[in-house]
């Protein structure tokens, strides 16, 4: 007798384990086989060594299944099959990872999902039994992460990287720091304090055993996470433009906005009061030519049409004032890059400090001319602290790329080349990613090819390179490229996502943060069929959903064959 007979045999007919599901669905596909008028159940169970009772207990419930249920025989006989139960696996497997753990759809739903599909009939839909599966998921999704982790960091190449980081609260203090170039999630962990001693020791907890350095952090002006970044990872600290904008935009947007509407509705009451005056004018020359009501009135059109032309010309003031304030926020996004987003040039830190300076000065301008609250111009004050900041930034980023660029191994006419023309291109290639609009991005993108297409030239110095090292070189080049990170968005963005889920889950407990941080990391892929562990560790993780596949035990049956509403 083999191990599945002797597991079939051991086992009580009333279980219900998943194992013991496997194996009665074995057993019956051969009972179907084997049956025949002439042959006896006694008999076949001999045939496929199972004990007697259990075959008949087995038969009975599939015939009884087949006679209630509300789908087809075939169906009924395949979804009781192996391939059937593998069908069923592999289908509620799915449904738990995306609906369950990806977007929190919720138990309710689907059993609810269970009910409508009719699969009522073939799993068990109640709430604990769901519930103790999306437990299961919860805990290998977690195991899996961890595993890769370890796994995937023995062989990885040594690496310096920066970290985006920023605090969220559910109503917790979570830590979230995230590799931006990958999007890779390195730490997404509650804690009770947010001080630099509690970085430091969750982000030396986490880097254990990898080999990398982190030589950047891009975070906003928190006093934690700047001594934190440049006092104990000795790393460099870049301002966040999305906090700097922040602040601009608070500091004039509402308030702008706010003088616009109010001269745009003093014009209109002013409007109205000289239309009122001219008809009452024109009425009275109609109908009383000799009346000298006009005359009487004319200086008070003269009056308000003075009021009209000053009312039009405090609206045009705002306007511009909006406008030009709107102008300057956008010129710290444009002009805030190491090149030219115009000319693809490359930009020193002391070009693009005079830009941005130029900008906060427009602003202060401004609010000066709109005379903005006290709480305004502190706005402003606080956004122009980090100028010094940005430019130190330009000055880290130009630094590395000399850095990167070794002399030793790259002669001068190839670092003036990778600086000037295929660094910039593969810069703008990656700006025109992230630009706010169609028409900016594929400007970007044509620039940047252009910008290619002669670093490319085989009158130049590609063409007297190997294929090997024009690789070589152009991968170093979207490396050198990658350094400079201006932003924290990706945090802020998976601080929204976070948010979302909270609001959803009313809690997220530390076992289902972590098994979204690695449904993150390993589950969630671009269009390029990457996933974030891949493009973190420079190698190809396991399959998340097979592994799931492999280690979830087969969805239970329900106690009862249930007729489908």
């Amino acid at each position: 007798m083999d191990a599945t007979s002797h597991c079939t045999d051991s086992c009580s007919p009333r279980d219900r384990t998943p194992s013991f599901r496997r194996c009665a669905a074995a057993k019956l596909t051969q009972f179907r086989h084997l049956d025949s008028p002439g042959t006896s159940c006694c008999q076949i169970a001999k045939q496929i060594h199972v004990s007697p009772r259990t075959l008949c207990h087995w038969v009975r419930r599939h015939r009884a299944l087949v006679r209630r249920s509300s789908w087809p025989d075939d169906v009924v006989c395949f979804l009781e099959s192996p391939h059937g139960l593998e069908f069923l696996h592999r289908l509620w497997t799915a449904v738990h990872l995306v609906f369950v753990q990806a977007h929190d759809t919720g138990i309710r739903s689907t059993t609810w999902f269970l009910h409508l599909s009719g699969l009522e009939e073939f799993i068990a839909p109640s709430y604990g039994a769901q519930q103790a599966v999306a437990e299961e998921v919860e805990s290998l999704l977690i195991r899996f992460g961890e595993a890769e982790d370890r796994r995937l960091a023995e062989g990885m190449p040594p690496r310096q990287i920066t970290l985006c980081e920023d605090e969220t609260f559910h109503p917790q203090i979570c830590l979230v720091a995230i590799e931006p170039v990958s999007n890779f999630l390195l730490l997404e962990q509650y804690q009770p304090k947010r001080d630099a001693a509690t970085w430091n020791q969750c982000l030396d907890q986490r880097l254990a055993g990898m080999p990398v350095s982190v030589v950047q952090v891009a975070s906003d002006e928190a006093k934690a996470l700047i001594a934190h970044a440049e006092i104990h990872l000795g790393a460099h600290h870049s301002p966040d433009l999305f906090h700097v904008q922040q602040d601009t935009s608070q500091a004039t947007s509402l308030a702008l906005a706010s003088q616009t509407r109010a001269a745009c509705e003093e014009q209109a009451k002013v409007q109205e009061k000289l239309r009122v005056l001219r008809a009452q004018e024109e009425t009275c020359r109609q109908q009383c030519p000799q009346s000298t009501f006009p005359e009487q009135i004319a200086p008070q059109i003269r009056q308000a049409e003075a009021e009209q032309a000053a009312a039009h010309a405090r609206l045009v003031a705002c306007q511009d004032r909006r406008q030009r304030a709107a102008a300057a926020r956008q010129g710290l996004s444009r002009d805030y890059h190491p090149f030219d987003l115009l000319t693809g040039q490359p930009q020193t830190p002391e070009e693009v400090a005079r830009k941005l300076a130029g900008h906060f000065q427009a602003l202060d301008q401004v609010a000066d001319e709109a005379q903005l609250s006290s709480h305004a111009r502190q706005k402003l004050a606080k956004a122009r602290c980090v100028l010094d900041a940005m430019k130190a930034t330009l000055a880290f980023f130009w630094a590395m790329i000399v850095a990167r660029l070794d002399p030793r191994t790259l002669e001068e006419p190839l670092r003036v080349w990778m600086r000037e023309q295929l660094i910039p291109g593969c810069y703008l290639r990656q700006a025109a990613a992230k630009a706010p609009t169609a028409q900016e991005r594929q400007r970007l993108r044509t620039l940047s090819q252009e910008i290619l297409a002669r670093a490319r030239s085989p009158d130049g110095p590609w063409g007297t390179l190997s294929p090997q090292l024009r690789a070589d070189l152009e991968g170093m080049a979207c490396q050198c490229a990658a350094i400079f990170q201006r932003s924290s968005s990706c945090v802020e963005g998976r601080n929204g996502q976070l948010s979302l889920k909270h609001h959803a889950l009313h809690q997220l407990t530390t076992r289902k943060l972590q098994a979204l941080t690695a449904l993150h990391n390993y589950g969630v892929q671009r269009p390029d069929g990457t996933t974030a562990a891949e493009r973190f560790y420079h190698r190809r993780p396991r399959d998340l959903f097979a592994w799931l596949l492999k280690h979830l035990l087969l969805p239970a049956s329900p106690r009862t064959a249930r007729r489908a509403a």
